[in-house]
């Protein structure tokens, strides 16, 4: 028989470590979209299978969660948004023990394809 989960030693999770879990939980939903590449965001392009900006805050047994993220055009932002905002509520606390108390998104730039897959045209960020 195993002893109380209070007697066995105690767990603890670095900010960073909650940061890029929560990015990572984001980056898995279809329709979401990191940066890559540029200098201080000029230049930079969006990357379906990059990691958005993630920040996270602890405070007594919960935390909180900012993501800055880039959305497909077009898409409900509402419904893409809570259903970013449940994923991460769910997945984040299931994978660190840590119960998510608020999830804030800042969607930062919608991606269009402005010519057909595959032609070599360039894609836009709005």
């Amino acid at each position: 028989m195993s002893a109380p989960a209070r007697e066995r030693g105690s767990l603890t999770v670095a900010e960073r470590v909650a940061r890029k879990i929560a990015a990572q939980v984001v980056s898995e939903i279809a329709g979401t979209y990191g940066t890559t590449g540029g200098v201080l965001g000029v230049g930079a392009t969006a990357d379906s299978g990059a990691r958005p900006e993630v920040d996270v805050e602890f405070s007594a047994g919960f935390m909180d969660v900012a993501v800055k993220v880039g959305l497909a055009y077009p898409t409900s932002i509402q419904q893409a948004t809570a259903r970013i905002r449940d994923e991460v509520t769910r997945r984040v606390a299931e994978l660190t023990g840590i119960a998510v108390h608020r999830v804030d998104i800042d969607v930062t730039f919608l991606h269009a394809r402005t010519g057909k897959s595959g032609s070599g045209a360039p894609e836009a960020l709005l």
